[in-house]
């Protein structure tokens, strides 16, 4: 690794290093952190074959610090969905109702673990929504949603679960092991590979947390907000988003709750860092801290492969998703088309590339317009892959 760089760069400081041939990774980090409004902490690491080879910071965090990463909870979920279906112990292919009878009620019968985890099963949300106690809970998300009747026909198209999937999977995966997701998540990847992403934030690691920041939207963005579309209370889109939910729900203020810190709901309620993101990735991918690998190569390439794409009945735009991960290389063509992650809501985005064996996490505090992966992901995202794909890294 270079020797650290703490660069002043506007009225920010960029902390950490990077590997020889990933230079360019850092000056656009920097680039980053000297925009204006400077943000209040943002967080880039990325691992190539499992070696640390940028590992940067700026703003009011530390390295090691902690923070909501929203969405990118559920690509830790289903790796754990994913750990199954390599050993056997689940069937893509089984109707859910065979590990989970009540779910087939409402005219679900037939929605198979695969349509269910590639976002075409319809069961977004609650209608009048769940209070954030509930929301708190995947059991209780989860046997609401068994009697719920889905919002489209199952498997006819597909929409995001942006609050539900994380339990809808989690309940299958609790009812055949007796296990939560968190549980197994916890004993069989957090702990043996030293991951700093938690799903259920210790009372010990606790002083690390910094709080995600509500967006600060310019005033530009704020004319936007108010000339775009309003949807009705009870749209797709607010079901998902629970926005139908009375009193209001405040995502932000959700996340940052004691509640969700310690039952980490498996859709958004994981705390952690960009070095612990990236690093999930990578012990997906290969060897990381002394270990193996946690999947195969063909269980990465099946979970990657796109199977939802086009256009999305709950955002309204294009979406492609592979097995509960989102199949980045659309949305991000400079990226492998095989390379697949999660974002989150905040601004957060992880992801792993079998093809160059990268794995990437970016986190921020202050919460990026309009919402899920923060713009500037853009460009780091490219650099640090044209960094890997290289090959001139010395790590």
């Amino acid at each position: 690794m270079s020797k650290e760089s703490s660069a002043a760069a506007g009225t920010a400081v960029v902390h950490g290093t990077v590997a020889e041939g990933f230079e360019a990774v850092r000056a656009e980090f920097e680039a980053f952190a000297a925009a204006e409004p400077v943000d209040p902490g943002a967080q880039l690491a990325a691992y190539q074959h499992g070696r640390l080879v940028v590992d940067l910071w700026a703003g009011e965090v530390a390295g090691d610090s902690l923070t909501g990463v929203f969405s990118v909870t559920k690509g830790a979920a289903h790796l754990v969905v994913a750990l199954l279906v390599q050993e056997g112990v689940l069937d893509l292919d089984r109707r859910v109702a065979d590990y989970w009878p009540q779910f087939a009620v409402g005219g679900k019968g037939a929605v198979t673990l695969r349509e269910l985890i590639s976002h075409r099963s319809g069961v977004i949300g609650a209608q009048d929504g769940f209070s954030d106690e509930e929301l708190a809970d995947d059991r209780v998300i989860a046997e609401r949603l068994a009697g719920q009747r889905p919002f489209w026909q199952p498997g006819a198209g597909h929409g995001y679960h942006a609050l539900a999937i994380g339990a809808l999977t989690g309940e299958v995966v609790r009812r055949v092991t007796g296990s939560s997701v968190q549980e197994i998540y916890e004993e069989r990847v957090r702990a043996p590979y030293g991951l700093d992403l938690f799903l259920g934030l210790p009372q010990t690691e606790q002083h690390r947390y910094r709080e995600v920041l509500p967006m600060l939207p310019t005033a530009e963005q704020q004319a936007a907000l108010a000339d775009g579309p309003r949807p009705g209370r009870y749209n797709r889109l607010a079901i998902a988003f629970n926005t139908s939910a009375d009193p209001s729900f405040d995502l932000v203020r959700f996340v940052n709750s004691p509640a969700s810190l310690a039952k980490s709901p498996a859709s958004i309620g994981a705390a952690g860092n960009a070095r612990g993101i990236a690093g999930m990735y990578a012990a997906m991918l290969g060897g990381f801290n002394g270990r193996g690998p946690l999947l195969e190569p063909d269980t990465v390439g099946e979970f990657a492969r796109i199977h939802s794409v086009g256009h999305d009945l709950v955002i309204g735009e294009l979406t492609a998703f592979g097995l509960g991960f989102e199949a980045l290389g659309v949305g991000y063509p400079a990226l492998g088309a095989d390379t697949f992650g999660h974002s989150g809501a905040a601004g957060a985005l992880a992801f792993g590339d079998a093809r160059t064996g990268l794995a990437y996490g970016y986190t921020r505090r202050r919460f990026a317009f309009p919402g899920g992966a923060a713009p500037e992901n853009e460009r780091l995202s490219r650099v640090v892959y044209q960094a890997a794909l290289s090959g001139s890294a010395t790590v």
